[in-house]
């Protein structure tokens, strides 16, 4: 079994509810590399019940169908929390500081409703500055834990469906289909075009134009 096609497991959560842990939340953003619309970061946790869940993967892998079909599962039998960071405050501090924004907002939302003795979170990369004891920062989480996966899918679906509503008011770009990643037709039509109200300007998109 390649790495690639290796499904994402339980035991980083039964670890950690083994350890007196209830409440274990994965937690994955979508759209960090966009040139357009927001940055979107959902929080996923099953209980202790995760088996329901086990042909979960990376939303990366899972074809749009597959995707509505597990999102609209697990808002229905998890507890889910999403946050989203727009534009113009991507635009302002940058999508480097605006990722690490957007998990401390998620954070916040869920310890004002649970105990933080009782609550871990398992974020998916690279460490973000975010001090905590009962936090992990996991490389690829998406792909090794279940909690992240699901995330995953949550903020992509989440995103997605805020992208198709931006192309219709912005149209020209595709953003229905690219989600407003740079693909060469989004790069000809910011040529054409020009730079919309919910393209990155902080990025270096002026080159395109």
């Amino acid at each position: 079994m390649t790495k690639m096609n290796k499904k994402p497991s339980f035991k980083k959560e039964q670890a950690l509810t083994k350890q007196g842990i209830d409440l274990i939340f994965g937690m994955d953003e979508v759209g960090r590399g966009s040139f357009a619309g927001p940055l979107v970061a959902s929080a996923v946790c099953f209980g202790k019940e995760y088996r329901w869940f086990k042909n979960l993967r990376d939303s990366k892998l899972l074809p749009a169908p597959k995707r509505e079909h597990f999102s609209k599962s697990i808002l229905k039998n998890a507890t889910c929390f999403t946050e989203i960071v727009d534009v113009e405050t991507i635009n302002r501090i940058g999508i480097g500081k605006s990722n690490k924004l957007i998990f401390e907002r998620l954070i916040k939302r869920i310890l004002n409703e649970h105990n933080e003795k009782y609550v871990y979170f398992l974020i998916d990369g690279s460490r973000k500055k975010i001090r905590r004891k009962n936090l992990s920062f996991i490389v690829k989480g998406d792909m090794k834990i279940i909690s992240i996966a699901a995330a995953s899918i949550i903020a992509k679906v989440h995103r997605d469906s805020l992208m198709r509503k931006l192309g219709i008011k912005f149209p020209g770009y595709n953003f229905a289909k690219n989600k407003g990643y740079g693909t060469k037709f989004h790069r000809n039509a910011i040529g054409k075009l020009g730079l919309c109200e919910i393209h990155r300007k902080s990025f270096s998109l002026k080159k395109f134009t």
